[in-house]
């Protein structure tokens, strides 16, 4: 019996990932790694497991997708609907990145 698999899990991103320079100069985690792994995780459907990767990942899309979409459509309010979710995403990345540390030294 043949089975179709999607395209999206067909073309894997671990080929292509670049290594943290950070990560190789000093042993130490940036406040952006995980987010090339989380990023293939939610290409092949495991929601909590890219969340868990990192957790910035959903805001970051959040954002993305408002910056896409007011560039062609116009919303009132425009400049503080990106100003909340840029420090959102932000906030998310620092916190995240906070606890890691946190519990890597621990």
């Amino acid at each position: 019996m043949m089975y179709l698999t999607p395209t999206i899990i067909a073309f894997n991103l671990e080929d292509y990932m670049l290594p943290c320079l950070n990560k190789h100069l000093t042993g130490i985690d940036c406040p952006g790694c995980g987010l090339q792994r989380s990023v293939n995780l939610l290409l092949h459907g495991e929601f909590i497991a890219a969340f868990q990767m990192y957790p910035a990942i959903y805001p970051i899309l959040v954002l993305l997708a408002f910056l896409v979409t007011s560039s062609f459509v116009k919303f009132q309010r425009s400049n503080q609907i990106k100003m909340i979710l840029t420090l959102l995403t932000v906030g998310t990345v620092i916190i995240s990145y906070i606890l890691k540390m946190n519990n890597l030294f621990n």
